[in-house]
């Protein structure tokens, strides 16, 4: 049964979701890019003591004061012996104990006799004393568990002192390019097109936070070879990945080799264009796993990855499936009857503005490469010049968040 777009991205995220979650414990340095497993809370107060956030003198009671040591950064100094005494202090050292106030060395004269005078700024240590929790308590959730990790994460989680992150597992994907027709070399040419999904696919995999284990291909146009070719992928990956084979024609083996499989169809067909024969099923089991069908025509094909995989791939990471942000179209975009029309646009330098790209058609590449994803005209409907319309990015890095 033909399912309405939006549904069907809906469908594959919550299979994905719903899936439980296997986690590992990896290195700071190797986490960029995943997602959190668990929350990310605070191992001690932050910051863990008070600080100095100036270079300038700590003191104690009215002034002047007179000198009695000086205060660096890692070290943990002497309470101050009494009032009108101070010492020299450096931006992240301890404030002393008994210290009242910081004054600036800016703001601060040395006398003949060797002792400060100056004035604290108004506020009172406020910016320039950071007081102990004042970021974070002791057992605060600073992040919840889904948060993508990016350089910031990992580097709030090394001032908490974590040196490992509890992460999701990344998904393991194989793909198989179907089509006897295919050629993996030299130029197309005597009724056989060169494969373009092959080299292409497993980079969108990739930036989609998916762990390519392998591509083959071309499989042969036979049942057996297209059982074969899965079940191999099955043994290796969470995910596999076809291109071509997702209708009903004579060398069309995917649905015979899914019903052979005992798969269970997620969606089966999705009423958006170009891309409309697109599915995705699940192969029961201890843990179960998915099939993806692609279109062969490389368009269709990358609409279905990022309509079907990109959200089944969220929800096994453990991630939210993102809102789509809205744009203006600089231009109009048909409609395309009861079918969602998603229509290759490029963005402007604000990445508010989208105009859509030329040669645009199931089996063209062109427009792809010069997009930055799709503009989204929902059924029944058109977008004029001006409007606001949701807008679906392709992922531009590895592991994008």
């Amino acid at each position: 049964m033909t399912v309405d777009w939006e549904q069907a991205r809906s469908l594959a995220y919550r299979a994905g979701r719903d899936l439980p979650k296997e986690s590992e414990r990896i290195p700071l340095a190797d986490a960029d890019g995943r997602t959190l497993a668990e929350p990310l809370r605070a191992l001690t107060d932050l910051p863990a003591f008070p600080t100095s956030s100036i270079d300038g003198w700590a003191v104690r009671g009215a002034g002047p004061w007179v000198p009695e040591g000086r205060v660096l950064a890692g070290g943990t100094p002497p309470p101050l012996s009494g009032d009108g005494v101070c010492v020299e202090i450096a931006t992240g050292a301890m404030v002393p104990e008994g210290a009242t106030a910081l004054v600036r060395i800016e703001d601060s004269t040395t006398g003949p006799d060797g002792r400060v005078s100056g004035e604290p700024r108004r506020g009172g240590h406020v910016p320039d004393w950071r007081l102990p929790g004042e970021e974070a308590r002791s057992g605060e959730e600073l992040l919840p568990a889904g948060t993508p990790v990016d350089p910031a994460v990992i580097g709030m989680a090394a001032t908490c002192g974590y040196a490992d992150l509890p992460v999701h597992t990344t998904p393991r994907a194989a793909m198989l390019v179907f089509g006897d027709e295919l050629l993996t070399e030299g130029p197309p040419g005597a009724g056989r097109v060169r494969d373009s999904l092959g080299p292409q696919i497993p980079g969108w995999l990739r930036r989609n936070g998916a762990t390519v284990t392998s591509v083959t291909g071309p499989v042969k146009d036979t049942l057996e070879a297209h059982l074969d070719a899965i079940r191999s992928g099955l043994e290796e990956a969470d995910l596999v990945c076809t291109t071509g084979g997702t209708m009903h024609g004579p060398v069309d083996h995917l649905h015979p080799a899914l019903a052979e499989l005992g798969a269970e169809y997620v969606v089966n067909t999705v009423a958006v264009r170009p891309g409309f024969p697109m599915l995705l099923a699940r192969i029961p089991g201890d843990r179960p796993k998915f099939i993806a069908g692609l279109p062969g025509n490389p368009q269709s094909a990358v609409i279905a990855l990022v309509s079907l995989v990109a959200p089944l791939l969220a929800g096994l990471r453990g991630r939210a499936l993102p809102p789509l942000p809205l744009v203006e179209a600089a231009t109009a975009v048909p409609g395309r009857g009861d079918f969602t029309h998603l229509a290759l646009a490029a963005l402007d330098a604000t990445g508010r503005i989208a105009t859509p790209v030329g040669h645009v058609g199931s089996a063209m590449l062109r427009g792809l490469a010069n997009a930055h994803g799709f503009v989204v005209v929902r059924p029944g409907t058109s977008a004029a010049a001006g409007d606001l319309v949701p807008f679906l990015p392709l992922p531009l890095t590895s592991g994008e968040r």
